[in-house]
């Protein structure tokens, strides 16, 4: 059977809303997780936890989980590694001398510009099936559901 054969029975599922989303978000990771760490040697969790450093100068690593859900160790090795790279110091914060804030240095500053740049061309690419208004639709559709309650909880997969 063709790809596309498989797909449209897929789609067509009893699961082919999450079957689409989770093809879309993992076809997307795929093609995006094997170029960083082809061209930059990193993985995706840490160019993403640079980027929430930059957006957020002083965030605490345990922070960077708000906004990229992941296991708190994953967030820890990325920040491990950002740091032994140079691109991101901790500093002790002033009003708890237990409690390490994170810094973009220049140098990963100056990787997160070329990072987001190549980002947001392939965030181009994969959106280009839809026009201006399906997009913004996209958007804030996809932005109701990751604000919404049931996104990082479930009350039928408890347990």
């Amino acid at each position: 059977m063709s790809a596309k054969k498989l797909l449209d029975k897929m789609f067509a599922g009893d699961l082919r809303e999450l079957t689409v989303i989770s093809y879309v978000v993992l076809g997307n990771n795929a093609v995006t997780n094997r170029f960083i760490e082809r061209r930059f040697r990193m993985p995706v969790q840490a160019w993403s936890a640079l980027y929430a450093v930059k957006m957020f100068p002083g965030i605490r690593a345990k922070e960077i989980r708000l906004l990229f859900p992941r296991p708190q160790n994953t967030i820890s090795r990325a920040v491990s590694l950002l740091e032994e790279r140079g691109y991101v110091i901790q500093e002790t914060s002033d009003s708890d001398g237990r409690e390490k804030r994170l810094f973009a240095t220049p140098s990963g500053e100056e990787l997160l510009t070329e990072l987001i740049d190549v980002s947001r061309r392939r965030q181009e690419e994969w959106l280009a099936p839809l026009s201006q208004a399906e997009r913004k639709t996209f958007f804030e559709l996809a932005r109701k559901i990751a604000e919404g309650p049931n996104l990082l909880k479930s009350e039928i997969m408890k347990g």
